[in-house]
């Protein structure tokens, strides 16, 4: 089963569709999310998860696994992080991640502190422990990640098996898909992906599909603007749906 990275702009609901999914393939498996967004701090509540844990914590924290990274560029010329030395299985998973019922979750890291410098070691920390994460059948992995598309300088879909690309209702929306969708069909790691419209009622759907259809970009889900969505992300609250029509639509 594939190992999935939800893309788009700050907003768009990468979070949502992630705790949607995770709701919907527990139905059929276990499934683990990993928060790769150093900022956005709501996904353990989405999910229903209390949890704090981090992989970077898990490590020492942020200033040792930089100290491995620089260590590893000095001797070998490439960023390289030395921590997961062998294959990860979800059984391993949940001897250091919260979970409930089928669902796992672990963040990489946040930011904490001002100046404390930028996210690129947990970007590395990121890429190299899906690089070890071995899935097997009825096993989910989802990926949400920071907004934009700094994740795939960083190579974090490298060992990624498919990219889900979250557009709402807005011109940069939009063309950060489109942006998107020319960074992972380039080079050795060319990824398939599936477009999903989020936030969309009867009439601004058909105006983005109109829209993305002259840029050649397919459609293959819908998520429409729901209510009691909103409510519970105002609230903090835990997300309860589940959209198989959705999740088998972009699988």
């Amino acid at each position: 089963m594939p190992k999935i990275l939800v893309c788009g702009r700050g907003g768009c609901g990468k979070s949502t569709l992630t705790a949607i999914a995770a709701n919907t393939l527990s139905k059929r498996g276990e499934v683990f999310v990993l928060d790769a967004d150093e900022s956005n701090l709501c996904l353990s509540n989405m999910l229903g998860i209390d949890s704090e844990k981090t992989l970077m914590g898990y490590f020492g924290g942020k200033a040792e696994v930089k100290k491995a990274l620089l260590s590893f560029l000095k001797s070998e010329g490439k960023e390289k992080t030395p921590m997961f030395t062998t294959e990860l299985t979800f059984e391993d998973l949940k001897n250091f991640s919260s979970w409930r019922d089928n669902i796992g979750f672990i963040q990489t890291g946040k930011i904490e502190h001002g100046m404390e410098g930028c996210a690129c070691p947990m970007g590395a920390v990121t890429r190299e422990f899906l690089k070890k994460l071995k899935v097997k059948d009825s096993q989910y992995v989802l990926v949400d990640t920071e907004a934009g598309i700094e994740h795939f300088g960083r190579g974090v879909h490298e060992a990624i098996d498919l990219v889900w690309l979250v557009i709402e209702p807005s011109f940069e929306s939009i063309s950060l898909c489109e942006k998107t969708i020319g960074l992972i069909s380039e080079g050795k790691h060319v990824k398939p992906y599936k477009v999903i419209l989020n936030k969309v009622n009867d009439e601004s759907r058909s105006e983005l599909e109109e829209l993305l259809l002259k840029r050649k970009i397919k459609v293959d889900g819908f998520l429409p603007f729901r209510s009691e969505i909103s409510k519970a992300n105002l609230k903090g609250e835990k997300l309860t749906i589940e959209d198989s029509n959705l999740i088998n639509s972009i699988l």
